[in-house]
């Protein structure tokens, strides 16, 4: 697992494309739609690099060690705030794992890599939502994120149908 930064996200951002894609193609929307393809995908993932570069954004990539080619098989980021009143607080956003490599520890270990580098940046509060009902909510609770309520019809499922999200907070540190 590394943190990538502006150049390694430009490199990587084929592979998190079809990471993206994958993740979308399952039913997990992260803000898109079932018409996502790898090349609006890709261009998603590379305008992000000057956030990752400015230290808004900071974005963990997992690779298969097994294989030859190393393929991205897991993602997490962590969004900062440069709000004078919200420098304490960050989120956590597209925590996603390929289809072939679910049910190793690997959200987990991406979700605690994350947290450990937003408590060393100086955050005490990390936030995050996700659909409520998915299996996601399960890798939250069981990783100590406390359930802070929920919000009908938040966003739409990849084929556009609107669900509830679950919003969850977790405390780091002394906070």
């Amino acid at each position: 697992m590394e943190r990538l930064d502006a150049t390694g996200l430009r490199e990587a951002s084929g592979e998190l494309a079809e990471l993206l894609v994958d993740t979308v193609r399952g039913g997990s929307s992260l803000g898109f739609l079932a018409d996502l393809d790898r090349a609006a995908a890709h261009t998603w993932w590379h305008g992000l690099a000057p956030a990752v570069e400015a230290g808004s954004l900071a974005v963990w990539a997992a690779r298969d060690e097994h294989r030859d080619d190393r393929r991205v098989t897991g993602t997490v980021s962590v969004a900062f705030t440069d709000k004078p009143n919200g420098r304490h607080r960050a989120e956590i956003a597209k925590l996603m794992v390929h289809s072939t490599a679910r049910g190793q520890g690997l959200a987990r270990a991406l979700l605690a890599a994350a947290e450990e580098a937003a408590a060393e940046a100086g955050v005490t509060l990390l936030v995050l939502d996700t659909e409520t009902g998915s299996p996601a909510e399960t890798v939250y609770r069981r990783a100590g994120w406390t359930e802070a309520g929920t919000i009908p019809d938040y966003a739409a499922d990849p084929s556009g149908a609107l669900h509830a999200t679950t919003l969850f907070y977790k405390r780091l540190g002394a906070g």
